[in-house]
């Protein structure tokens, strides 16, 4: 059996994320002491007890999520004996999924990688004023034909507003996101064309489409401070859906990711091609596991967030 390591993005996050591991392990609780550090904040506290409203912000989830993630890597690592780079053949992460796939595999340093996530969340949040940008989730429709509608929408603009898709997620699940009256728009023509459901989402800003680009420069500048060393095993990226190693190349990616596509389809079918065939979802929720067999049948996910979990994985190897 060939794995590969996921990591979860933005969506997973949950009030209690992390604490049973914390309360079982002390490497736990060194990974959440040293995020807390870094970040000059008791963001570990925001994780275990919520409100769940302050820890939604995006500034919070995305170092949060990270943190959860690299807790499980370490216990399996650490308190399991887990050898990382034999039982993985590659890392992949949605979104900022990427930076925590990142940091299990070595190339970032864990309290770089907080600072970076709380820089990244702070700067999307920023890029765009409240109620310009939007994003919607179709039900129902592959890429193509969301390509063709969103095509569609955008020459009936007569502002020129922006509608891309910014993640691809899985047969049948695309989000889109862009200048609000564009993806409005594009919902419309969704439902014109029969498509199962198309809802705006509830979130604050327009991620993964070109409005981020003010975040992205900040990224680019802030990724610049940082080492990036060649991971333990391969990243599949957001952007190329194809693995990456190389330092330089990471980083620009990692910048290239604010405003690009998040190609998580095709991630999965990447890995899959490559010899893959179980896919383990490492920290908080079991969102990506739930899209592995709708994505490719032939592959078998799972997820690992709590104690027993470890223990159950670790017992598999």
């Amino acid at each position: 059996m060939t794995r590969a390591f996921i990591f979860p993005g933005q969506g997973s996050q949950a009030v209690g994320m992390g604490q049973e591991l914390a309360k079982s392990h002390s490497v736990a609780r060194e990974v959440f002491q040293e995020v807390d550090d870094a970040l000059g904040q008791n963001l570990s506290r925001l994780m275990f007890e919520g409100p769940i409203e302050e820890l939604t912000l995006t500034e919070n989830a995305q170092p949060a999520l990270m943190a959860a993630s690299l807790a499980v890597v370490r216990v399996l690592e650490k308190d399991g004996n887990m050898d990382f780079a034999k039982t993985a053949r590659f890392v992949a992460g949605h979104s900022l999924g990427e930076y925590s796939a990142l940091t299990a595999a070595g190339a970032l340093d864990l309290a770089d990688a907080a600072r970076l996530l709380k820089a990244r969340g702070l700067a999307m949040q920023e890029a765009v004023p409240v109620g310009i940008g939007a994003m919607a989730a179709l039900l129902g429709l592959d890429i193509g034909p969301v390509e063709e509608l969103v095509a569609e929408a955008q020459a009936k603009s007569v502002d020129g507003g922006i509608c891309v898709v910014a993640n691809d997620n899985a047969d049948g699940q695309v989000v889109l996101s862009g200048h609000k009256e564009a993806v409005e728009a594009a919902i419309e023509v969704a439902k014109e064309k029969g498509v199962k459901k198309a809802m705006l989402l509830p979130v604050s800003a327009p991620f993964h489409c070109p409005l981020m680009q003010p975040a992205a420069d900040v990224m680019a500048e802030k990724l610049t401070e940082v080492v990036i060393a060649p991971p333990r095993v391969p990243l599949v990226a957001n952007v190329t859906a194809s693995e990456v190693s190389d330092p330089d190349s990471i980083r620009r990616l990692l910048v290239e990711q604010v405003t690009g596509r998040v190609r998580w389809r095709e991630c999965v079918l990447y890995m899959g091609e490559q010899g893959v065939t179980e896919l383990v979802e490492l920290g908080t929720g079991k969102i990506l596991t739930g899209m592995v067999r709708r994505i490719n049948r032939e592959m078998t996910g799972s997820a690992v967030q709590g104690s027993q979990d470890i223990e159950a994985f670790l017992a598999s190897l």
